[in-house]
Order: C-alpha cells, then structure tokens, then sequence
C-alpha cells in the first residue's frame, strides 16, 4: 500500500457538502478563519489576524485544526519565501 510522492502532495480537493460537514465540527474560530480564506486567499497567518481581528494564538489554533481536517492548505509565499500562506482546499 505505497503512495507516490506525487499522490501524497495533491490538494485534497472537497465538495461543498463535505466541505461544510467537516468545518461543522470545529470551534468557531477556525469556522471564521475558513470564511476569511473563502474571500481573501491566499492569506498569510498575519494577514488572517488582522482580517478576522483575532490574537495570532488562536489564528494558530484555527489554522492547525482546519489542516488537520484537510480543510485548508499550506504553501510557501511567492512574495516572501520566510512566510506560509494558505488556502482552502475546495
């Protein structure tokens, strides 16, 4: 049961229902953090603090409970190779 290297990096993409029934799960700030991201990606962690007007903390907290949901993605800046930035994954 091996995966490919290329298999392991795709974007998990998701339907708009399933996408909903996992988000439906998650504390509210990582519901809002979806949201910003809906509108506005991608977005840095910085960038989402100051759009949602949440602590860095708990933009960090969101952020790691929607990637674990496989409900956003993570990628190096174009702009700034030093900063994330991330997306949903839709």
């Amino acid at each position: 049961m091996s995966t490919s290297p290329v298999e392991a990096n795709s974007p998990v993409r998701l339907s708009e229902s399933e996408f909903r029934e996992r988000l439906r799960e998650l504390p509210p700030s990582a519901k809002l953090i979806a949201k910003v991201l809906e509108t506005d990606e991608p977005l840095s962690q910085g960038e989402l603090a100051e759009e949602s007007l949440l602590p860095d903390r708990t933009v960090r907290y969101a952020l790691n409970r929607l990637e674990e949901s496989e409900l956003i993605g993570s990628r190096y800046s174009f702009q700034d190779a030093r900063k994330q930035v991330y997306y949903r994954n839709q």
